[in-house]
């Protein structure tokens, strides 16, 4: 009896840090109940094939990146008027590739050489004409580069010939028979300058407009995989690729 009378009794100060301290707890778990930050949200939004990088990573980062997506107006301007002039000139003018070097060579050595001699008949310095040495080492990583990308291209068609992947040879026929019609329509130079063009404009155009284009996209690539599923159940399990695959395998 004597213990129970000597406990203190809770004052109004000790109620008042209790309802304080639950307070601030409750408080503490309504900020870990936050919802996601915007950049957060903004990262599960699907984007166009899957990338998880800006447009500009994509594209290799750097110089191309900024010409393609328009970062330097006038260099991307400039590099289109060039790609627009050689087109105009083999194509429309017909002017032959191998005329034009050599024009272009015959020019720029006229050019240098009456300029030597003017400055040396004036007692001046000749121009300075830069030592041009090409390095292996470019050379190197430039076919390294094409090796492995034509090592994976095989890869590719080998697992193909082998019967392995039905989509991926679907894919592949569908691709080569599209670019078989598109190539009867237009030479290669001209089909080259469309592509140059495409790179040069929807890259841009899509960094712009990625918001509306990927809902578009996601929604369209589910209708696609919805025909595939009803295509695949009709058609392609009715094919004997099973049997194939156990025979290879």
């Amino acid at each position: 009896m004597a213990e129970e009378l000597e406990k203190p009794i809770p004052t109004e100060e000790s109620l008042m840090e209790k309802i304080h301290g639950h307070d601030s707890s409750s408080s503490s778990d309504s900020e870990h109940e936050k919802p996601e930050s915007p950049s957060a949200l903004k990262a599960k939004i699907y984007r166009l094939f899957g990338r998880e990088k800006p447009v500009h990573k994509v594209l290799g980062g750097g110089l191309p990146a900024d010409v393609f997506l328009w970062r330097d107006k006038k260099l991307s301007a400039a590099v289109l008027g060039v790609a627009t002039a050689i087109w105009v000139l083999f194509e429309l003018v017909e002017y032959h590739f191998l005329s034009l070097v050599c024009h272009i060579l015959i020019f720029a050595l006229a050019v240098l050489f009456l300029l030597s001699n003017a400055h040396a008949f004036m007692n001046k310095t000749p121009p300075k004409i830069p030592e041009i040495h090409i390095k292996e080492e470019h050379f190197i990583l430039i076919a390294s580069a094409l090796r492995n990308e034509l090592n994976q291209a095989f890869v590719i068609l080998r697992s193909i010939a082998l019967g392995r992947d039905l989509k991926k040879f679907l894919m592949v026929v569908v691709g080569l028979w599209v670019i078989s019609v598109v190539g009867n329509w237009f030479n290669f130079l001209t089909l080259l300058y469309i592509c140059f063009v495409v790179l040069h404009t929807v890259p841009m155009l899509y960094e712009k407009h990625e918001d509306k284009v990927d809902p578009v996209a996601e929604k369209t690539l589910k209708e696609l995989k919805k025909h595939y599923m009803v295509f695949d159940e009709k058609v392609l399990s009715k094919l004997p690729v099973a049997s194939l695959k156990a025979k290879l395998g």
